[in-house]
């Protein structure tokens, strides 16, 4: 397969020369910034079907999706519509509206969740559970896992998975060690550790917060019943668990991973690429926010109408057959992945939850942070950067999942299937 793609992106290098002026690092979210792959970030001005554009013209086949929620994939007719058709009636209104009514209909008939609350990211969805489960229990201790990611909350960005890791930084600076007192870290998959913490502290924990599947440090799903295992030793201490879906919920199912928990939290997906999230559980422990109880959560812009129309547009779109449609594409893009890996003789682990997955440059295996941390980053970089070349865009970190969509045809995965040689190629040449 020839190169169709320039190697040269002056637009892109000036975009960015002209960001690090005016925004930290030239880039909004720190991941974007390309520093654990090397090279200057590409700025996209438009996205179709399967397919990125960006500043220097060059056309990628996009295996981010936003980092998942574009299930369906950019600029779905069904979703852009409904946001047309809602834009002219007004961007926001600072009061109820139908819609959200209907989006958080929608949400409580795919998922276990019998109350919702809608909000503007996964940072606010944590933060407010988290809050919420503290107030309903009158405890103050949150136990996290070490590389679980749940937004950029103070209190929960200790061992905070794939952004930090990316950065190479341990914790963040301006997090007090007053605000992380709270927070006690075990090892993911370790349901011994988590037994030990409840035997020391079990009457003053409020809660368990996990992602329902691992996916910022890789992903990495949960071994032997895990989250089952969580709600049990919650139940049985009187804390709650809070499973965060924000990136699974409605990527890798209708409701998600929908293992039994006291809340839950989601993002993405049900904002069809819009800013919406949302937290939600039991209706007994969601009646005690305001204003029908006592634990205060706002926001402004929370259920706005066009994210609610894009949220609602794409969830009526995602039948069982499109997840059908996911999963397949999924499990063929894993396959072809791995196999020219292993012709290149390139040492990989591919791991998965559902439709989302990572591929990790190492021969061990991989089933928490500390041994995800262990792949061969270089490698990766070699990996991601021969796929760029050869336009295919993929997590330009080794510590992100891959997200497919619906729009993935025939054409888009034998150009990928082409490009993957090449690529597993430029990583066997990167020393361990």
């Amino acid at each position: 397969m020839s190169n169709l793609y320039n190697d040269d992106v002056p637009e892109s290098f000036e975009l960015y020369n002209r960001a690090t002026r005016v925004v930290p690092g030239g880039v909004n979210s720190p991941v974007r910034a390309f520093r654990s792959v090397g090279g200057t970030p590409r700025f996209m001005v438009r996205g179709t079907g399967c397919h990125l554009y960006d500043a220097d013209g060059n056309r990628y086949i996009d295996l981010v999706n936003s980092w998942g929620p574009l299930l369906l994939g950019h600029a779905h007719p069904a979703v852009t519509a409904a946001i047309a058709d809602a834009a002219p009636l007004g961007t926001s209104f600072g009061t109820p509206t139908p819609d959200e009514v209907a989006l958080a209909e929608e949400i409580v008939a795919r998922t276990p969740v019998e109350s919702v609350r809608l909000v503007n990211s996964g940072t606010e969805a944590t933060m407010s559970a988290v809050r919420l489960a503290r107030g309903a229990t009158g405890r103050d201790l949150v136990v996290k896992f070490a590389g679980c990611y749940h937004g950029h909350v103070d209190g929960l960005l200790a061992s905070a998975g794939s952004g930090v890791a990316t950065l190479g930084l341990p914790d963040s600076p301006g997090v007090t060690k007053g605000t992380t007192a709270d927070t006690i870290v075990v090892p993911y998959n370790d349901i011994a550790a988590v037994r030990e913490v409840f035997s020391r502290h079990g009457d003053t924990i409020a809660c368990v917060i996990t992602e329902a599947a691992a996916g910022n440090m890789g992903v990495i799903a949960g071994r032997d019943q895990f989250n089952a295992s969580l709600y049990e030793e919650c139940r049985k201490h009187g804390a709650l668990l809070i499973l965060d879906e924000v990136m699974t919920g409605f990527r890798v199912g209708r409701g998600g991973v929908a293992d039994a928990a006291d809340l839950y939290t989601y993002g993405k997906v049900m904002g069809g690429g819009l800013p919406a999230a949302a937290f939600g559980g039991r209706a007994d422990l969601m009646e005690q926010l305001a204003p029908a109880g006592p634990v205060y959560q706002a926001g402004t812009l929370s259920g706005n109408p066009l994210a609610c129309a894009a949220g609602l547009a794409t969830l009526r779109q995602c039948t069982d057959e499109v997840y059908q449609q996911i999963d397949n594409t999924s499990r063929q893009l894993q396959q072809m992945a791995s196999e020219a890996l292993g012709e290149a003789g390139v040492p990989h682990r591919v791991s998965t939850a559902g439709n989302m997955f990572s591929v990790f440059f190492t021969d061990a295996d991989v089933y928490d942070f500390e041994t995800a941390s262990g792949q061969n980053t270089a490698a990766y970089a070699a990996f991601f950067n021969e796929m760029l070349r050869r336009g295919v865009y993929l997590p330009p970190s080794a510590f992100e999942a891959w997200f497919v969509c619906t729009a993935l045809d025939d054409e888009a995965m034998t150009h990928i299937h082409d490009a993957l040689p090449y690529a597993a190629a430029a990583a066997a040449k990167v020393e361990a």
